[in-house]
Order: structure tokens, then sequence, then C-alpha cells
């Protein structure tokens, strides 16, 4: 009857342990949404400051957000939204880069 003294916490979304993380649920969003906007905005062109800027951003709240994590499925949501600002952020980089057009020419 071990079963009995368990909650069950397999439809939780955010903690896996039954307890509440505020901060790392928070970090796991901020780099969802800063990975998923690098990412869009990195198929165009024009808003290359955007999208290297949001995917760096991305990269820096992932990684904190690795190391203070949890639960299985934060560092879940946080792979995706590093892969997704990865991207971004490469590709922004190629297409000019953090300053490209403010600093020098």
């Amino acid at each position: 009857m071990a079963q009995a003294l368990h909650p069950n916490t397999a439809g939780s979304l955010f903690a896996t342990d039954g307890k509440p993380h505020p901060l790392q649920d928070s970090l796991m969003a901020g780099t969802l949404v800063l990975g998923v906007l690098s990412f869009i905005t990195s198929f165009f062109h024009s808003l290359h400051l955007l999208t290297s800027w949001t995917g760096l951003l991305g990269l820096v709240v992932g990684i904190y957000g690795q190391w203070v994590s949890v639960t299985t499925r934060q560092r879940f949501g946080l792979i995706l939204g590093l892969g997704a600002a990865g991207v971004g952020f490469l590709i922004g980089m190629a297409h000019g880069g953090l300053f490209g057009g403010i600093i020098g020419s």
C-alpha cells in the first residue's frame, strides 16, 4: 500500500516531485519564449539584431536554468528552448550579428 502515500504527479505539468519550483519554472518559460522568438525572427534578414540578442539572452537564461533545474520536465523544456535559441542566435550572427550595421562598416 505504499502507492497510497505518494501523490500522483503524472498529470502535473511543471513538478514531478510534488513540490513547487517557481524559479526553475520561470527560467524554463523564459528560455522557451526567448528561444521561440529568436527562432521565428531568424527567418527575417532585417531582424538580425533582435534575433541575435534574444538568442544570446535565451542561451544565458537556459544555461543557468539547466544549472538550477530540479525535474526532468524542466530540463526537457530548457533543452527545447536552448536549441531554438542557439539556432536563432547563429542565424542572427550570420545575418549581421549583435551590432551589425550599428558599429563599424
